[in-house]
């Protein structure tokens, strides 16, 4: 193999000097301002800074109703409990998501379900989802993947044929589209993650976007004990103090402080969702013709928002691991990341009786997959670091013949 140039990992000099995370934040001092202007007012929880957030997302995304909550996790247990998922219950699920999106479905006594993903788009395959429906299915929760909305009009054909509802995980996937429509406008409930590495965020945060009524007035219930202050939901009234505790929710509120922050963000969103294009489509004109890595697909009826780019290792043109890539660009000061582990390959969830073999797709997307540094505040040389990084790596171990190898 080559030895020109040297690599970091054996000695050789760095791509960059200073460490490129694969993900961050853009605070700026208009947000700062606005979570001062919080911190020195009436309300800094329960308070109208909430309500202007929530009503921000419903109308970029295109929904009625918007219910922010403490964390994405925190959205999608709320989704999970409205659309009526108990013990007894299963729920259909791709593997290849962030474990919350399963522990969520736990929380609510039921069981989870994994159907493969396609091992073109990395979603989940509807074929797969249609294979493991049962009489005990009560949901499937679609991840879009990376920001790649997945095969809404399949997965949803085959929910209103078996009278399933469908949540979609769009943790990854604010101000992306599917058919010319945003995600998170037009289903039955739509999660979203404020996450700093997400396309805004308030901290930690989530929300539940949906359009029926009935959904969001439990949303709203479920992120605050369970309890209601309306009068026209209580059996009594004793007077203006009075509450009631309906059912058994959670202290999943957002404080206004992180609302302030989240509303400030969403006025941005559209230019860090033009730059995190930008960058991806670099990417994809440098590796594209590349031996040894695939880039993402893209379908030409979807936009991503691009929250992750993933290479995938194509190791049969490679004389290495993705282990010794991954640990080779980390010394180039590139910091990439493996999205994700399959879920169902954890130990808990081994514990509770699944196995290997059980999602073979996902299990070699694991095995191949490194993200690349992805975020708005990078700048053209930083994503022009990464491509020479990448090409250096990989020209390395390349096989002799490939891509110049020895």
């Amino acid at each position: 193999m080559s030895h020109t140039p040297s690599l970091a990992i054996y000695g050789g000099k760095p791509t960059r000097n200073t460490f490129l995370p694969y993900g961050k934040q853009w605070i700026e001092e208009d947000d700062i301002r606005a979570v001062v202007e919080v911190l020195k007012g009436d309300f800094i929880t329960t308070g109208p800074a909430i309500q202007a957030f929530e009503k921000k997302l419903a109308q970029y995304v295109g929904a009625r109703y918007a219910v922010a909550f403490s964390s994405g996790t925190a959205a999608l247990h709320a989704a999970c409990y409205v659309a009526g998922i108990r013990s007894g219950d299963d729920v259909i699920t791709t593997p290849l998501t962030f474990a919350a999106t399963a522990n969520c479905i736990l929380y609510q006594g039921a069981r989870p379900i994994f159907a493969d993903i396609d091992p073109v788009t990395y979603n989940m395959d509807p074929a797969e989802l249609e294979r493991k429906m049962t009489a005990r299915t009560k949901a499937v929760i679609p991840v879009h993947f990376t920001g790649q909305p997945a095969k809404l009009d399949e997965i949803r054909r085959l929910a209103k044929k078996h009278g399933l509802v469908v949540i979609e995980d769009a943790a990854h996937a604010l101000g992306a589209s599917y058919k010319g429509r945003k995600i998170g406008g037009d289903g039955d409930l739509t999660m979203f993650s404020f996450h700093p590495v997400k396309h805004v965020t308030s901290g930690e945060g989530g929300a539940v976007t949906t359009n029926r009524r009935d959904y969001y007035e439990k949303l709203l219930q479920f992120r605050s004990h369970g309890i209601t202050r309306e009068p026209a939901k209580m059996r009594e009234r004793e007077g203006p103090w009075f509450y009631q505790m309906q059912f058994l929710g959670f202290n999943y509120r957002l404080t206004d402080i992180q609302a302030a922050l989240g509303l400030s963000q969403m006025n941005k969103l559209d230019s860090f969702l033009r730059l995190r294009r930008k960058y991806a489509s670099m990417y994809n004109h440098a590796f594209r013709n590349k031996k040894g890595v695939t880039v993402p697909f893209q379908p030409e009826d979807v936009q991503s928002a691009w929250h992750l780019y993933v290479l995938r290792l194509r190791l049969p043109e490679l004389t290495t691991d993705r282990k010794t890539i991954f640990h080779a660009l980390l010394k180039e000061n590139i910091g990439v990341n493996v999205h994700y582990i399959p879920v169902h390959l954890h130990p808990y969830y081994r514990r509770l009786g699944y196995t290997e073999g059980l999602c073979p797709h996902a299990e070699l997307f694991y095995r191949e997959a490194i993200t690349l540094p992805l975020f708005p505040k990078m700048s053209e040389e930083d994503a022009q670091d990464v491509i020479k990084a990448v090409n250096k790596v990989i020209q390395y171990y390349s096989v002799r013949g490939v891509n110049g190898g020895c």
